[in-house]
């Protein structure tokens, strides 16, 4: 079986999915202009997505998507020739292939068109074997996936927060992550509509709810130091992205000030960038997301570094299909969880055939050879092959 082709393209066709209500605190904040942005109260009415795809010559294709259009570009123009032609069950020698080919694939988007690639390439040799990519992985060591509830996107009108809080609770979520709108440059009003957010959720949920909080990146150490000395009463399962994962001083500062958990991961790419804030003792709970560390393939040895090091895996959601699958695969103490976007799956899931959602908290696993990603025809309005 050979690679005959590798093709990206976009589809698009009618939605209704409802608007931000709030969005996050970001780098960007640093600067007023950009600080001052409101989410938009336009209901979208249409939605595209861009898919890559891995044909062989006997027929059996792999998916993965949604991509991003500067990935499609990238696996185009740089990957595709190195793949034509070759084994697709060689994984390791193609992953180490597309690494070797580029001094700049060590990380950023053209990790990401090698995650994406990989990605379809688990989801082609699930198909040849007609399994779910976990068994090809040695898994299951489950019946069902645990989640929590990621409440990007919802309202911080107190009124609401404690409204979404409590229903994520009924929908049989045991933790729920909440997205930081302020940072430093609101100054101390700022800190206290964060204090009040997480104080909000605590008398929502009450004791036995897991809270995590995230900052994306879009605060400094001294800022994360004094605003966990206000929210650590809360009692925070983590404090996501205080600063970039480049910053592994920053991140050690921020961990010996404080006994609240720190995650991080989710702007971080292959096992070198993980070793070393393992090493650095910088981290607790690492967010590797196999759309973007590396792929299927990366994330399975990122969780054998962070299992020796005595460190969760819990996988950033930006989808939901490859990392349910190392997962489910993965031991419980290593990867306890998964994180479900439910406002954001919506859109990342329209155009399949089949919805994954949890019920009750937690996922079964999937039984569809592969990924289990089948566009629904009937939901695509328009197909474009990129070139």
């Amino acid at each position: 079986m050979k690679i005959t082709a590798v093709r990206c393209f976009r589809v698009s066709g009618p939605t209704d999915l409802d608007p931000s209500e709030e969005r996050q605190v970001g780098m960007l904040d640093a600067y007023p202009e950009f600080a001052a942005r409101a989410p938009s109260q336009t209901r979208a009415t249409r939605l595209s997505a861009v898919y890559t795809q891995i044909d062989t010559d006997n027929g059996i294709s792999g998916l993965f998507g949604p991509i991003f259009t500067e990935t499609a570009t990238i696996i185009r123009e740089k990957l595709a020739s190195h793949l034509v032609g070759r084994d697709p069950l060689a994984g390791e020698f193609l992953w180490d292939l597309l690494y070797r080919q580029d001094r700049h694939a060590r990380k950023g988007y053209e990790m990401m068109a090698i995650s994406a690639v990989d990605c379809a390439l688990w989801d082609l040799r699930g198909k040849v074997y007609n399994v779910p990519i976990y068994r090809l992985l040695g898994g299951p060591t489950r019946e069902r996936v645990d989640c929590y509830a990621s409440m990007l996107g919802f309202s911080h009108e107190p009124g609401l927060v404690r409204e979404r809080a409590q229903m994520a609770v009924e929908l049989g979520y045991k933790a729920q992550k909440w997205f930081f709108r302020h940072g430093p440059s609101d100054g101390l009003e700022g800190m206290e509509k964060n204090v009040a957010l997480i104080r909000t959720v605590r008398e929502a949920v009450g004791p036995n709810v897991e809270i995590m909080v995230d900052c994306f990146m879009g605060w400094d150490a001294t800022y994360a130091i004094r605003m966990l000395e206000r929210i650590a009463e809360y009692r925070p399962r983590w404090l996501e992205e205080p600063v970039p994962p480049d910053r592994i001083g920053d991140f050690v500062a921020i961990r010996r000030n404080s006994r609240v958990p720190i995650a991080t991961g989710e702007h971080e790419y292959t096992r070198w960038g993980f070793l070393q804030l393992l090493q650095a003792d910088a981290v607790d709970v690492i967010q590797a997301d196999p759309d973007w560390c590396g792929g299927i393939s990366e994330l399975v040895k990122i969780c054998a570094l962070a299992s020796a090091y005595g460190r969760n895996v819990i996988p950033h959601g930006h989808s939901l299909h490859a990392a349910l699958n190392v997962i489910a695969a993965q031991s419980p103490a290593t990867c306890p969880m998964a994180e479900y976007l439910i406002r954001a799956q919506v859109g990342k899931q329209h155009f399949h055939t089949r919805f994954v959602q949890p019920e009750g908290g937690s996922l079964s696993l999937p039984i569809e050879p592969g990924l289990g990603i089948e566009i629904d025809e009937k939901k695509v309005g328009e197909r474009v092959e990129l070139s």
